[in-house]
């Protein structure tokens, strides 16, 4: 078998067998096909697509191209849950503790945040103690006695995604259906949970703005968890405004805290309480719906998910009383308040813009060697379709280092959009493909 082969028959449309798409996998992470040559492929597969069939081969070889963790020694029903990205999108933080306070495992390998999206590593590095480098054994354990643990990607687990992942980024062959859902998947298919629930975001802030490109995404997603014999569930949400109020990694910790306290509601509450829904309702521990809200419901109101969340933390080394008291998280030294200039209704929401403005306070990475301040970011006092005033306050800016304060705040004020009307709103849940 010879890669140019393989290069030749998708270019001219012709679909690859399993063994082709397994033989240019192993080829090249065992760096005996080199990147110009892989580089040809992604182009052709970016312009010939690949079927159902292919794309799902693709993923099960990237799985199986590193290690592939085994939890099946872990007692109960186990579920992932992973999130496309975009911005105050801190899900998981909240749904994770509300199901396994009902009793289901969750199982979390993150990532860190890039650009103007954040990562939940990111997040939880900014709790004082709290590592996310853990040994896959420890994780495990975690897992088994805390209920949940979410913890960092290996090296050894799904080398070929980063590969490719690197090499669709300077080939321009990122967005592709294939090429992306088969990145995604092949990460939760090894990290061996039984279920998995996605969130798929569409919007401005999102990677897909689309809806109809986002349901799209989701349906390749589930159908690939179903070929791997994993029963899969996705939702397709809003993101077309941040979807909680703080942008930041502590600011968004201590949002998710707050809410698991009772003290906020909204959309960021709302996602979490429809994803930890689907969760439990996919680990078949209820029959229905409405009987799977109702013991979210319950969980958050006894204070048992919050409870969860402080385990959890305590066991991956960090301090437990951020759970009571949230002034022990990373705090800013420079508080500013951003008023307004003009009157109307926010009738749009840059949301990219938004998340680029917390990066360049320090909040985010602008390529992966870039170190983030835990402590600074955005807490937003103004959403879609509130009405503003000349002088009313849209932000609360926590800044430590004000080289770039100025084209923060350019950023963050052109990226509310004011009008004499309200807009339309979007539902906050387009879809449940399943």
């Amino acid at each position: 078998m010879h890669v140019l082969d393989i290069i030749l028959k998708k270019r001219n449309g012709g679909s690859l067998s399993k063994e082709e798409i397994e033989f240019f996998i192993s080829g090249y992470v065992g760096g005996n096909i080199p990147d110009y040559q892989l580089a040809a492929l992604l182009m052709a597969i970016w312009f010939e697509k690949m079927d159902e069939r292919e794309t799902a081969e693709l993923t099960f070889a990237m799985r199986d191209s590193g290690d592939i963790i085994d939890l099946s020694d872990v007692p109960g029903p186990i579920v992932d849950k992973h999130s496309t990205g975009g911005v105050a999108d801190t899900t998981t933080l909240i749904a994770a503790p509300i199901v396994a306070a009902c009793g289901i495992k969750v199982a979390k390998l993150s990532g860190r945040g890039l650009g103007h999206t954040g990562g939940t590593i990111d997040k939880l590095e900014s709790i004082p103690g709290c590592r996310t480098d853990i040994e896959m054994s420890r994780f495990k354990q975690i897992v088994s006695e805390c209920g949940m643990s979410v913890a960092g990607q290996t090296n050894e687990l799904v080398p070929a995604d980063k590969l490719l992942y690197a090499l669709r980024g300077a080939t321009g062959t990122v967005d592709n259906l294939s090429l992306i859902s088969s990145s995604i998947m092949s990460k939760k298919l090894a990290s061996g949970s039984d279920t998995i629930v996605l969130d798929v975001k569409v919007g401005n802030g999102a990677f897909m703005k689309e809806r109809k490109n986002g349901e799209e995404l989701a349906a390749a997603m589930v159908s690939i968890g179903k070929m791997a014999d994993k029963k899969t569930v996705a939702l397709v949400t809003d993101m077309n405004q941040p979807l909680g109020n703080a942008v930041g990694n502590a600011l968004e910790v201590q949002e998710a805290i707050e809410i698991l306290q009772g003290q906020h509601d909204g959309d960021l509450k709302d996602v979490s309480i429809a994803l930890a829904s689907q969760m439990i309702l996919i680990s078949e521990l209820v029959e229905d719906e409405p009987a799977a809200i109702a013991m979210v419901k319950e969980a958050l109101e006894s204070g048992k998910a919050l409870v969860q969340l402080a385990k959890m933390i305590e066991a991956q080394g960090g301090n437990p009383e951020v759970c009571n008291d949230t002034t022990l998280l990373p705090k800013a030294d420079t508080i500013l308040s951003i008023t307004s200039q003009n009157e109307g209704y926010i009738s749009d929401v840059m949301t990219n813009e938004i998340g680029m403005a917390a990066l360049l306070l320090g909040a985010g990475r602008a390529t992966k060697a870039d170190t983030i301040d835990p402590a600074v970011g955005i807490w937003m006092k103004k959403r879609l379709g509130d009405r503003v005033e000349i002088g009313d306050e849209l932000a609360i800016f926590y800044v430590n280092d004000t080289k770039k304060l100025e084209q923060a705040k350019s950023r963050f004020t052109h990226a509310l959009v004011l009008g004499d009307q309200p807009p339309k709103k979007n539902p906050l849940i387009y879809a449940k493909i399943s």
